[in-house]
Formats: C-alpha cells, sequence, structure tokens
C-alpha cells in the first residue's frame, strides 16, 4: 500500500506541481483511510476496497463531526488516488466511479500569458550546450502540442516525424491511447536542432530509443522535467507556481483565443470528454471581456 502511495505523491509533485501542503494534506487524507480499512477488516490491498467501503469512511468521518470541506477535500484526495491507481493499471476498476461527494467550486487552470511564454521558451537559447537544445525542443514541443509531460518524456524517436510538410508527434496518453498531434515551425526547428546536434553526445546507449534523455543517456523523468522547468520559470521571472501543467492549460487557452474550434482542442489534448475541455472557454471568455472593458469602458 505505502509503495502505491509514495507513487502516487511523486506524480502530483512532478506532473501536478502540487504544493508541499497539499501533498502532505493528501499522505494524510489516504494514511487516515489506509487506518480505517486496517480498523474494519479489509486488510491492506487497494484492489480489496469497493465503494460501499468508501462510502462508509466517508460516513464515519460525518459522524466524527469533520468539517464539510475537510470531507470534500479527502474525498477529493481519495478520487485523485484511486483515478491514478486505475489509470497505471494498478486496479481493474474505480472504485471511486459513481462516488458522490460534497460539492466544491472548481478552480479554473492557471495559464501564463502569450508574452511569458515567449520569455519562458527564450531561456534555453541563452546557452548553446547540448542540455539547453533539449530543453529549448522539450519546452516548445510542450506548449506547441499541449502534451501531458508523462506523455513528453514517455515519447521515443520513432514517435516524431519531421520530414515532409506536415510534421508531427504520435503521443500516448490516459487509457493507453494514441493520438497525432501536428507540430508548427518553431517546435520541428527546436526538435530538428537537437536531434542533429545535441541528442547524440547525451546518449550513451546507441540502443536507447528515448526521444528525450538526462546527463546519464536515459530516459529524462517527469521530476527530472519539472526541476528543469523550475529554473528556466524563475530565469524569466515568471510566477512561483509555474509547472508543466501550465504550459499545457495555456496551450489550450491560448487556441481557444486565437479562433480554434472547441473540438480540434479537445482531440489535441486528448480529452476523453469535451465537458473537461470546456472549462478552457471560460478562461478565454474572461480574457475578451477584459479587453473589450479596457477599449468600451463607458459600454459597461
Amino acid at each position: 500500500m505505502e509503495s502505491h502511495l509514495t507513487a502516487f505523491l511523486d506524480f502530483l509533485s512532478a506532473e501536478k506541481g502540487a504544493s508541499s501542503n497539499t501533498i502532505a494534506a493528501y499522505r494524510n487524507d489516504l494514511e487516515q483511510l489506509a487506518e480505517y480499512l486496517k480498523a474494519h477488516g479489509n486488510g491492506n490491498r487497494w484492489d480489496k476496497v469497493d465503494r460501499m467501503v468508501i462510502q462508509d469512511f466517508i460516513l464515519d468521518l460525518k459522524q466524527r463531526k469533520y468539517a464539510e470541506t475537510t470531507v470534500a477535500r479527502k474525498v477529493a484526495a481519495i478520487r485523485s488516488f484511486f483515478g491514478f491507481l486505475a489509470a497505471e493499471g494498478i486496479l481493474a476498476n474505480n472504485p471511486t466511479d459513481g462516488l458522490a461527494s460534497p460539492r466544491v467550486g472548481k478552480m479554473l487552470p492557471k495559464a501564463i500569458t502569450p508574452n511569458e511564454v515567449d520569455e519562458l521558451l527564450e531561456q534555453p537559447c541563452k546557452r548553446a550546450t547540448p542540455e539547453a537544445k533539449r530543453d529549448r525542443a522539450m519546452l516548445e514541443l510542450l506548449y506547441a502540442t499541449g502534451m501531458r509531460v508523462t506523455e513528453l518524456v514517455s515519447l521515443e524517436v520513432s514517435n516524431v516525424s519531421l520530414d515532409g510538410k506536415n510534421p508531427f508527434v504520435r503521443c500516448t496518453g490516459k487509457g493507453a491511447k494514441e493520438r497525432i498531434i501536428p507540430i508548427h515551425e518553431q517546435a520541428t526547428e527546436a526538435l530538428t536542432e537537437y536531434l542533429t546536434e545535441a541528442r547524440s553526445l547525451m546518449v550513451r546507449n546507441k540502443n536507447e530509443k528515448a526521444l528525450f534523455v538526462n546527463r546519464r543517456g536515459e530516459r529524462l523523468t517527469r521530476q527530472g522535467f519539472w526541476l528543469i522547468l523550475k529554473g528556466y520559470a524563475k530565469a524569466a521571472n515568471l510566477r512561483d507556481d509555474v509547472t508543466p501543467h501550465t504550459l499545457r492549460h495555456s496551450f489550450a487557452t491560448h487556441m481557444l483565443r486565437g479562433g480554434m474550434p472547441l473540438r480540434h482542442v479537445q482531440e489535441m489534448l486528448g480529452h476523453a470528454n469535451i465537458s473537461t475541455t470546456q472549462v478552457y472557454t471560460h478562461l478565454a471568455s474572461e480574457h475578451v471581456r477584459q479587453v473589450y472593458e479596457k477599449a468600451h469602458p463607458r459600454a459597461l
């Protein structure tokens, strides 16, 4: 149980950019659930947990007079955890599917401005090392496609096609669903430079398939990318909470502001349901409203 919990918390830190406080709270919530399971004879295996057991745990929290906001947070932690286990193939079924929970306000994703994106993407260009060329290629590709960081670091050289008039990248998302995403000129140029001038200097095993490698010549991890991004965000004087998901959010928001149809954005992001993508329309609409207010203050 502990190894799966640790893997989940690492995922929150590396891919979701969760704060240390959030990670500590989620650990506490899930350890509390584990203690409840042991105390009530449900064993020490997550695959033995069903929805009824989780509902009993929630009822126990309410009977012990936990605040609704606290219960909601614990339910959110449980949902995220079992969703992670199911997505990773550790569980065949997610016991939280269809689980009722207290309604809480959904926070909109945070995006950075196009100018801030430009400043971020400019940082690796200030150095000429193989690592800097790799970093530029990763950042350009992430912003050009809206890929998840897990998808980015899972790419192999064979997943990228830079020849011809329509360069693209093939990635595998959640549920092992594959999608092909076109990439624009800047990302193509950065990837070409990395593959022709830098990657061969970094790999040590000629049979290495990973597209992006670390200084040891091995596949770069999510944690490794997170540290790289954090360094460039600081150099660009961006806010402290810029994460790999920030670029994904920014990609979606900027595409919608530019007029890309919602369905196309959904396909590029790899969302199973369009309702997940629709949250970005609120960001795009808010931007349009703010621009209108500045241009026509008396119209309101």
